[in-house]
């Protein structure tokens, strides 16, 4: 497939590459990526990528951005290095897609993102001024809503959580809007009204009567505790994505343990099953991210 080449020219500087169609001073520019794209998708290219459309790719994109997260939380700079040259990847695919359609290409993305930055940083780029990170994010918000007046979406600039995407996984989703009102000043005054709140929360929920009471009153549980997290200077997806990774490996070490034993780990007993975890635990967790 025209995709693994492409990612072995890019991530594989160790191994060589007959045939380059880059020479090897060029192989580390960003033009090369866009030209090799370009050859692949072209006339006696690869026939995948060939039809490839910005839809088909949906799915490619957002699975490259969570190897990213994994790497991120492996805390390896190699795999980081691999899976951001991923993402660049299928930013260079959309481009050429939308070039090919004669809808922009990826001079227009680039310069679409250089002239954002320095618009919405205004405190370094003109005479704007900002005194801490807090007053840049407020900063960010109005700039974006004066944007989206001239663009014509808005008459008044719309609402600060027109900005939140709606395809976030729903914790990630929860913290943006969170952190989209605090910006604004709808917040609490201290960390100790979000834990009432919890507390709240929680008791609505052990009251609840009906399957559609508990459904509602769990969602408020969990926008309460994500609200605990960002207040805590946590995200809540990178907190549970790393729980979620933590009990994948005890579990796996449980099996293997048994497994050592000659046990049948589905035929343990809970008190077996726990002192397997127990021990598992004390082992350690290794690495989160496997």
């Amino acid at each position: 497939m025209g995709w693994d080449i492409l990612l072995s020219v890019m991530s594989n500087d160790h191994i060589s590459t007959p045939n380059s169609p880059i020479p090897e001073d060029r192989i580390g520019d960003f033009q090369s990526l866009i030209d090799i794209v370009a050859r692949l998708r072209g006339p006696g290219g690869c026939p995948w990528d060939a039809k490839q459309t910005h839809e088909s790719l949906k799915r490619n994109l957002l699975e490259e951005c969570y190897e990213t997260l994994e790497a991120i939380d492996e805390g390896n700079p190699a795999e980081l290095a691999d899976e951001l040259g991923d993402i660049l990847v299928q930013v260079a695919f959309h481009a050429d897609i939308a070039r090919a359609a004669g809808d922009f290409d990826i001079a227009d993305v680039l310069t679409a993102i250089n002239r954002k930055l320095i618009r919405r940083h205004p405190h370094v780029f003109a005479d704007g001024s900002a005194s801490d990170a807090r007053q840049v994010e407020r900063n960010w918000e109005q700039l974006k809503a004066e944007e989206r007046r001239q663009a014509g979406k808005s008459a008044d600039g719309g609402s600060a959580m027109d900005s939140v995407p709606a395809a976030l996984p729903a914790l990630s989703a929860a913290q943006l809007i969170q952190d989209r009102a605090a910006r604004f000043g709808f917040d609490w005054d201290d960390a100790g009204g979000v834990l009432d709140k919890l507390v709240e929360e929680i008791g609505e929920f052990r009251d609840a009567a009906t399957d559609e009471e508990r459904l509602d009153e769990f969602g408020d549980v969990l926008f309460a505790l994500v609200n605990l997290a960002r207040w805590s200077g946590i995200q809540a997806e990178d907190a549970l994505r790393q729980a979620n990774a933590k009990f994948r490996n005890r579990y796996r070490m449980m099996e293997r343990l048994a497994s050592e034993r000659g046990q049948d780990f589905a035929k343990l007993s809970l008190d077996e099953k726990e002192a397997l975890w127990q021990e598992a635990k004390t082992a350690g967790d290794g690495n989160l991210a496997v």
